[in-house]
């Protein structure tokens, strides 16, 4: 178990964290869904029945989208874009490592079996990594949108609107307020990073230079 904890540590406190995060969001947006529905003379909601409404999945997959963005984005926009001195960005007058398929790595048998194999799924899972992200971003864009969508008609519907579908929803306003006020924080917290990584240290990061490396440095290794 403990070796388990050593090894894998990153992601259990990080999946803890977000676990504890949601439930967070999830007690605190019942309690906000709840008095909103009293002050417009609506009936109330049990936590199960939260747990399927509109106002609950919108806001979940609104984030979750402009999240898994930002990772496609970067995973995609790091291949081919270098900032110099940033431990986040390639060497521009390198090769790097993460750009090659070295000789032989096809005939040995600890080698991933797409590059065993070759061919299509190799080319596929030499962009794996960006590819999942666009996928679940994909699907969040979607998720969001059918919450939003009923959280929209259930407004609507109490002020005398019209219901829309939820394709009609993505060509609302508010969907894309909702997306691009999250996507424009992402994008500035990553530039940020990137920038404040040639200049700043964190001993003991993978995502910082060591701490005696000369500003003009670039990659943490």
């Amino acid at each position: 178990m403990n070796r388990f904890l050593r090894n894998n540590g990153l992601t259990v406190v990080l999946l803890l964290m977000f676990l504890f995060s949601l439930a967070g969001q999830t007690l605190t947006g019942h309690h906000e869904y709840n008095e909103d529905q009293r002050e417009h003379g609506q009936p109330t909601a049990g936590l199960g029945e939260y747990l399927a409404s509109g106002h609950f999945v919108e806001a979940v997959f609104e984030n979750w989208e402009s999240e898994f963005l930002q990772m496609a984005t970067y995973v995609f926009l790091t291949a081919f874009l270098f900032q110099k001195g940033s431990s986040e960005s390639k060497d521009p007058e390198k090769t790097e490592r993460v750009d090659l398929i070295p000789k032989g790595a096809r005939r040995r048998q600890e080698s991933p079996w797409p590059v065993r194999y070759g061919g299509l799924p190799l080319k596929l899972y030499q962009n794996s990594l960006g590819l999942a992200f666009v996928l679940l971003f994909l699907a969040a864009v979607l998720l969001h949108a059918y919450g939003g969508a009923r959280e929209y008609n259930q407004d609507q519907l109490a002020h005398g609107g019209q219901a829309v579908s939820v394709m009609g929803y993505l060509g609302t306003s508010r969907f894309w307020f909702e997306s691009f006020q999250n996507w424009q924080s992402e994008f500035f917290s990553t530039a940020v990073l990137v920038v404040l990584s040639i200049w700043l240290r964190q001993k003991g990061s993978p995502e910082s230079k060591p701490v005696d490396a000369p500003h003009e440095k670039t990659g943490g290794g």
